[in-house]
C-alpha cells in the first residue's frame, strides 16, 4: 500500500512535535551561579550588599547579566552584613548579603554574629576555594562552616550545583521561621561555574529535623489568662520578639483591654507606644524607675519574645527574691526557663499566641480587679513621680547630649523616621529620650553591643525607605569603625543624617572607669580625632561643627532640609555627661544610681 505524500508531511509534522514536546519538558543547563541568582529571584530579593573576590566571581558574572536584583558594592564586608541586617529590621524581609572566601568570610564574621545574637532574618552567601583544594590551605582559603557555626541559626556547604536551588530554598526557610537567625550558604568556585541540568525552583520545602511551633497550647493560654486576669500587680514585659513576629497590634489590644503597666527592653522599643501612660519606659541596666521597681515588685509577670538578659533583670538572685509567677510566650523553647525559672511556659508565635488570649478574654466574664489594679498604679505613679531621666542643662555653654536626642524626637515625632545608632552612651541617651511609638523604627544592636553598625544599618534601610528620615545617632568612637561606607551612601545615592555626639571619649568605657575603676581612665580618651567637617567633604557629603546649645536645632533643622545630601553633624557635647539611672555590674535592677550624687 502506497503512503501518499500528505500522510508524509503530517508523520514528519507529528514527529518534530513530539521532539519539540520532549525537549520543553527537558530541563535546560545551567551554570550554579545562574541557578543561585535565579533562587534569589524567586524569593523576592531587592538587594545584595556584598564585596566581589575571586572564589565569588562566576556568581558577579551572573549578577551583571539580570537587573531585577540591585548588587550593593560596599566598601568592607563587615559593612555588607551589617546593612542586610539594617534592612532586615526595619523591613521584616530576610537580608542577603555576599562576600568571598577567607577574609572575606572573616571580615563578615562580626555582621554574622550581630544578627544572630538579635535574631534577624538573613541569608549569607560566601565563596570558596574549589570543592578540590578544600582542606589544602588553598590561598584565601577558611573553614567557613567550622568558624560561622556558633554564630548561625543553620550553615551550608554547597558540594553540588545540582543542590543550590534546594539549599538555598531551605536557607530562606531556616532564616524566616520559628526564631530567626542568619543562615551561611557557603559556595565553593567550581560549584559556581559547573554547568548543570535545572529543574526550577522548588515551590515548597520539607525537612524532617525543623518544624518550629507557631500555635500556643490552648490550655497553657487558659492558665496563663487565669493568673494575669486574677493578679494584684500585674506587669507586661516584652522584648525584640513582638517586634519579630510583628506582633506590635496585638500587644497594644492586649495591654489597652486589660489597662496594666507595660515595658519593652531595648531591642523591643516601640512594640507598645512610649508616648502611651500605661508605658513605664524602658527597664534594665539603663531603665526607669518605675520600669525596674514594677519589674521587681509585681506579683504576675507576663513576658512575651523576651530572654531576661544580664542587662534586663540584673543579678538573678536578687531578681528572684520577690516571690512572683511567672508566665514566659516565646517561639524558641531553649529560650524558657533557660535564665529565669517560669511557672507558665507557652511555646509559640507571639502573634498567634497573643491573638488567642486575646480572643479568650472576649469570650470569658472574668475581669482584672479594678481596685487592685488602681492601687498598684497609684505606687507606679509614686515612682514615675520622681522623675530620674531629668537632666541639667548645666550653665548651658556646653551641649547635653540628652538635649540633642530631644530636640530630634521633638523634630521628627511627626515625621516618617528611623533612627539607628552604635553603641555606648549615645545608644543609651537615644533609647531613653526618643520616643517610638512605632515598631522597627529604633534599630541598634542590643544583643552583641557592636560599633560601627550606625552608618550601615542607615544605609540599608534609606534604600529600602526612600521616602522616610533615616538618623545615624553616633559617637566619635563607634562611627570611625565603618566610616568608610559613607562612600558607599554617595555611590548608591541614600542620603543619611548622621548625629554625632562628640564627647572625645569613648564613653560608656569612661563611665565604667569613673564608677568601677576610680577615675582610672585607661585608654578611653581619643587624642587625635579627625576634623568630622572635612572627612564627610571628603567624601562628597555635607559636614557641620555645632558647638552650642542654641544652634542645636538650627542645626538639624538645616540638615533636614538638605534631603538629597547625606549630612554629619558633630555634635560637641559634655564630656563628663553620664547615663542615668545606672544599675552596676552584680546589682539588682532596684539598686540603681540615680546621678553622680550617687557615685
Amino acid at each position: 500500500m502506497e503512503i501518499s505524500k500528505a500522510e508524509i508531511a503530517s508523520a514528519n509534522a507529528a514527529t518534530a512535535a513530539n521532539k519539540s514536546n520532549s525537549a520543553s519538558t527537558q530541563s535546560v543547563e545551567l551554570r550554579g551561579a545562574e541557578i543561585l541568582v535565579k533562587g534569589l529571584q524567586a524569593e523576592g530579593v531587592k538587594y545584595v550588599w556584598g564585596y566581589p573576590g575571586g572564589a565569588v566571581l562566576h556568581i558577579y558574572d551572573a549578577f551583571y547579566k539580570q537587573e531585577s536584583i540591585q548588587h550593593i558594592l560596599v566598601r568592607h564586608e563587615q559593612g555588607a552584613v551589617h546593612a542586610a541586617d539594617g534592612y532586615a529590621r526595619a523591613t521584616g524581609e530576610v537580608g542577603v548579603a555576599l562576600v568571598t572566601s577567607g577574609p572575606g568570610v572573616t571580615n563578615a564574621v562580626t555582621g554574622i554574629a550581630t544578627a544572630y545574637m538579635d535574631s534577624i532574618p538573613m541569608v549569607i552567601i560566601t565563596g570558596q576555594v574549589p570543592t578540590h583544594a578544600i582542606g589544602l590551605d588553598a590561598f584565601q582559603e577558611c573553614d567557613t562552616v567550622g568558624i560561622t557555626r556558633p554564630i548561625v541559626k543553620h550553615n551550608f556547604l554547597v558540594k553540588d550545583a545540582r543542590d543550590l536551588a534546594e539549599t538555598l530554598k531551605k536557607a530562606f526557610h531556616i532564616a524566616r521561621s520559628g526564631r530567626p537567625g542568619p543562615v551561611v550558604v557557603d559556595i565553593p568556585k567550581d560549584v559556581s561555574f559547573k554547568k548543570v541540568p535545572y529543574h526550577g525552583y522548588p515551590s515548597t520545602v520539607s525537612m524532617r529535623s525543623y518544624n518550629p511551633v507557631r500555635k500556643g497550647h490552648g490550655g497553657q493560654i487558659r492558665k496563663a489568662l487565669q493568673l494575669l486576669l486574677t493578679a494584684k500587680r500585674p506587669y507586661i514585659y516584652t522584648g525584640g520578639g513582638v517586634l519579630l513576629s510583628n506582633a506590635s497590634v496585638e500587644l497594644r489590644t492586649l495591654v489597652d483591654m486589660l489597662g496594666y503597666p507595660c515595658t519593652n527592653t531595648l531591642m523591643g522599643l516601640g512594640a507598645y507606644p512610649a508616648s502611651d501612660r500605661k508605658f513605664l519606659g524602658m527597664l534594665g541596666m539603663h531603665g526607669t524607675v518605675e520600669a525596674n521597681n514594677a519589674m521587681q515588685n509585681c506579683d504576675v509577670l507576663l513576658a512575651v519574645g523576651a530572654r531576661f538578659d544580664d542587662r534586663v533583670i540584673g543579678n538573678p538572685k536578687h531578681f528572684a527574691q520577690n516571690e512572683r509567677k511567672i508566665i514566659h510566650i516565646d517561639i524558641d523553647p531553649s529560650s524558657i526557663s533557660k535564665r529565669v525559672k517560669v511557672d507558665i511556659p507557652i511555646v509559640g508565635d507571639v502573634k498567634d499566641v497573643l491573638t488567642e488570649m486575646i480572643a479568650m478574654i472576649k469570650e470569658g466574664a472574668v475581669k482584672p480587679d479594678a481596685s487592685a489594679l488602681g492601687a498598684w498604679w497609684e505606687t507606679i505613679e509614686s515612682w514615675r513621680a520622681r522623675d530620674c531621666m531629668k537632666y541639667s542643662m548645666g550653665q548651658g555653654d556646653v551641649i547635653k547630649p540628652q538635649y540633642v536626642i530631644e530636640t530630634l524626637w521633638n523634630m521628627t515625632k511627626d515625621a516618617d523616621t528611623y533612627i539607628t545608632s552604635d553603641v555606648g552612651q549615645h545608644q543609651m541617651w537615644a533609647a531613653q529620650y526618643y520616643k517610638f511609638d512605632e515598631p522597627r523604627r529604633w534599630i541598634n544592636s542590643g544583643g552583641l553591643g557592636t560599633m560601627g553598625v550606625g552608618i550601615p544599618y542607615a544605609m540599608g534601610i534609606k534604600l529600602a525607605k526612600p521616602e522616610s528620615e533615616v538618623f545615624c545617632v553616633t559617637g566619635e568612637g563607634s562611627v570611625q569603625m565603618c566610616i568608610q561606607e559613607l562612600s558607599t551612601c554617595l555611590q548608591y545615592n541614600t542620603p543619611i543624617k548622621i548625629v554625632a555626639l562628640n564627647n572625645r571619649f569613648l564613653g560608656m568605657v569612661r563611665q565604667w572607669q569613673e564608677v568601677e575603676y576610680e577615675g582610672r581612665y585607661s585608654h578611653s580618651y581619643m587624642d587625635a580625632l579627625p576634623n568630622f567637617v572635612k572627612l564627610a567633604e571628603a567624601y562628597g557629603h555635607v559636614g557641620m561643627l555645632i558647638e552650642r546649645p542654641q544652634d542645636v536645632e538650627p542645626a538639624l533643622r538645616e540638615a533636614r532640609k538638605l534631603k538629597d545630601r547625606t549630612v554629619f553633624m558633630d555634635f560637641r557635647t559634655d564630656p563628663t555627661e553620664n547615663v542615668f539611672p545606672m544599675v552596676q555590674a552584680g546589682k539588682g535592677i532596684t539598686e540603681m544610681l540615680l546621678g553622680s550624687e550617687d557615685l
